[in-house]
């Protein structure tokens, strides 16, 4: 590929020209290959994109996960073909045959970048916006570890956040969210590119789109700087140089570009956003930009040589990072050793003693619970941050005397994200996508209906964030339906990778948030009550560790084998084993089973299973306050499910309980009609 490009026609154009025309050449190329795509937005970024990363971003190929590196997000995922050009280039190990293999199966090249998936790439995007809120969870990440660790001489955390966003992407509500308040922390290493090409989808942004996106940001507190003409690299490198050298606000630089560049009939358009240019267009669009039209996939030998120099430069400074490290370690090594734990991910040594256990008749909500087991391994665990959307009182997410992170505190342990549920999530991925925190953040269990596009991408990109739901169902009372979860958990437990725990009390709940923060491959929804629960004497029901079993026996018979099974979650957990109780009056042997998560369960052997729930006993009844969707998978066809598939009301909720007939008397009704 690169040996047929004719060398004499790259010896005579500038560098950064011809590696441009690279970058443009190699999207629409993977694009047409594939037959699918989105060429517009690579032909109009590839300047921005080739100034950033040749100028700019600090990187290293060889170790695409130094703690130290500057992150890049291509938070407009559409134009994925310009990120993996570059990734080509730089030398992240994405070959030629991968770009032709652009969004082909079992590619390293899928249609929208996927974290964990492709050398190089640093988050999950394609839903509008998501990337803008993962880069201000980034740049939170990157001065809270940098505030924990650095020390006089000694600066282990460094570096910045580019991203380059779409017009697409400062449309969605969750950037507005996201940069309003990254202004307010006054995020300094916080830097976006916007590709202002005034094109959408269905035509130009004036269809939908005529504010001043300059004067919004100035008002969020960012810096705003304007490039004229997105091919101007001076005036690019001058206002990257600008942005890097504010240190008290994020910066929003405008770059007013043409999708499609080069393109002579589609330039400028919403036909080339998301469509192949064509082939007779293709090789015109070539011609215009001074290009072989029959190459395809060329890579001069003077921009291999160019981006070669740049990962040289990147691994200098990783190297000097590292010799850095050595004289942290020998200077305050008790430091190195949390530096390294968190890197890595793991939980300190002891953490686990930390873990409170509670007395048996105690009454606490789950949510109160949590509240303590939270503040109990605040101190034990350093990087354990996170916060609430304007509800910790309620959420009890607040780490006490460990302060707020603050423009004057970039130490604090807690995060008020004010009322912004959707960019509260896309910022915990975004920490977790940093690494280095254990990041955390509650909101009631009702606003997953704001957040849950940014749970399904932890789910997608396996982060471990841990999301706190309290105010778990009707129980919640006088707010009345528009606060009263219902088809929530059903919604969850659908959602692929979402490990959900609804514990039925306190000790649950503590042995929930282990499971949480050991859980690396993905995110943990914690469902948590709001009322207050009984704490159940372990010493006559089944030990509380049965949680991290996803499902166990929490009282049993004493035949040989139950002749009905009562399955709970959560607070109905406690209406079981009154129900139980009842029924042993009516001669009933009734096994109760707590079910706190369904994912944590079903990876458990066939055999502990079954052990659970024997498969030849049919009469089984499972109280949920919540719909009763899919939990045919627990009652089976002969068995009966007590929930809720309607809208709640506004009254007390234990008033709630017994209209909708979540109630031991109508548990014990259903199970003696089973059992006859």
């Amino acid at each position: 590929m690169a040996d047929r490009f004719p060398e004499s026609l790259a010896e005579g154009r500038d560098i950064d020209e011809l590696a441009i025309d690279t970058i443009r050449t190699l999207a629409i190329d993977a694009v047409q290959k594939a037959n699918s795509g989105h060429p517009g937005m690579p032909l109009g970024a590839a300047p921005m994109a080739h100034v950033l990363w040749t100028r700019h971003l600090r990187f290293d190929p060889a170790d695409p996960h130094w703690p130290d590196r500057d992150r890049f997000v291509l938070s407009a995922g559409h134009g994925s073909m310009l990120l993996y050009a570059l990734l080509h280039l730089s030398g992240y190990g994405l070959t030629i045959h991968d770009l032709e293999s652009f969004r082909q199966w079992g590619s390293k090249t899928p249609g929208h970048p996927e974290f964990g998936h492709t050398p190089g790439v640093e988050t999950t995007t394609g839903p509008l916006g998501a990337g803008f809120s993962n880069a201000v969870g980034m740049a939170i990440a990157e001065a809270f570890l940098g505030a924990t660790f650095n020390r006089p001489g000694h600066a282990l955390v460094d570096h910045c956040t580019f991203v380059i966003a779409g017009d697409g992407d400062l449309m969605e509500g969750v950037s507005a969210e996201a940069a309003s308040l990254a202004g307010h922390l006054g995020l300094g290493k916080l830097i976006v590119l916007h590709d202002d090409n005034h094109v959408t989808i269905e035509g130009g942004t004036d269809l939908a789109f005529t504010e001043d996106v300059g004067k919004r940001f100035e008002a969020y507190g960012w810096q705003v700087l304007t490039v004229e003409d997105g091919n101007d690299l001076a005036a690019l490198d001058q206002a990257l140089g600008a942005a890097r050298s504010q240190a008290g606000k994020p910066s929003l630089v405008k770059v007013r570009t043409t999708i499609g560049y080069g393109s002579p009939h589609k330039a400028g358009t919403a036909e080339c956003h998301g469509s192949p240019l064509g082939d007779d267009e293709l090789r015109l669009t070539k011609e215009a930009l001074g290009w072989p039209a029959d190459l395809f996939f060329a890579v001069p030998k003077r921009v291999r040589a160019k981006y070669e120099e740049v990962a040289a430069g990147g691994a200098a400074a990783r190297a000097g990072w590292e010799a850095s490290l050595a004289k942290y370690k020998e200077a305050h090594p008790d430091l190195a050793r949390q530096w390294e734990d968190a890197m890595a991910g793991r939980l300190p040594d002891g953490w686990k003693e930390k873990l409170p256990i509670f007395a048996a008749g105690e009454k606490m909500a789950t949510r109160s619970a949590s509240g303590k087991v939270l503040n109990a391994l605040a101190g034990v665990v350093p990087t354990l941050i996170g916060g609430s959307a304007d509800l910790a009182p309620s959420n009890n997410t607040y780490l006490a005397g460990l302060g707020d992170f603050e423009r004057g505190n970039r130490g604090g342990r807690n995060l008020r994200f004010g009322v912004r549920e959707h960019a509260m999530g896309g910022i915990l991925n975004g920490m977790a996508y940093h690494g280095g925190l254990f990041p955390f953040g509650g909101t009631f269990f009702i606003f997953t209906d704001y957040m849950r596009p940014a749970m399904r991408l932890a789910a997608l990109s396996r982060l471990p964030v841990v999301f706190v739901l309290t105010h778990d169902s009707v129980a919640l009372g006088e707010d009345g339906p528009t606060h009263q979860p219902v088809e929530h958990l059903a919604s969850l437990r659908a959602m692929p990778r979402m490990t959900v725990i609804r514990p039925s009390d306190a000790n649950e709940t503590s042995l929930a948030w282990l499971a949480a923060l050991e859980r690396r491959d993905g995110p943990t929804a914690l469902v948590l009550t709001r009322q207050n629960l009984p704490v159940l004497d372990r010493s006559v029901l089944g030990a509380a560790k049965g949680l991290l079993k996803g499902g166990y026996v929490v009282k049993d018979v004493k035949c040989a084998r139950p002749s009905l099974i009562l399955i709970a979650t959560g607070s109905e957990v406690h209406v079981a084993l009154e129900a139980a109780g009842v029924l042993a009056t009516h001669g009933v042997g009734a096994r109760v089973v707590a079910l706190p998560s369904w994912e944590i369960f079903q990876v458990q052997s066939a055999a502990y299973r079954e052990s659970v729930l024997p498969a030849q006993v049919k009469a089984r009844v499972v109280i949920e306050a919540g719909s009763t969707f899919g939990w045919e998978r627990y009652a089976g066809p002969e068995g009966a499910i007590i929930g809720i598939d309607h809208f709640g009301a506004s009254a007390p909720g234990d008033v709630l309980y017994e209209r909708f007939r979540i109630t031991a008397d109508n548990v014990v009704k259903k199970a003696l009609a089973l059992v006859g």
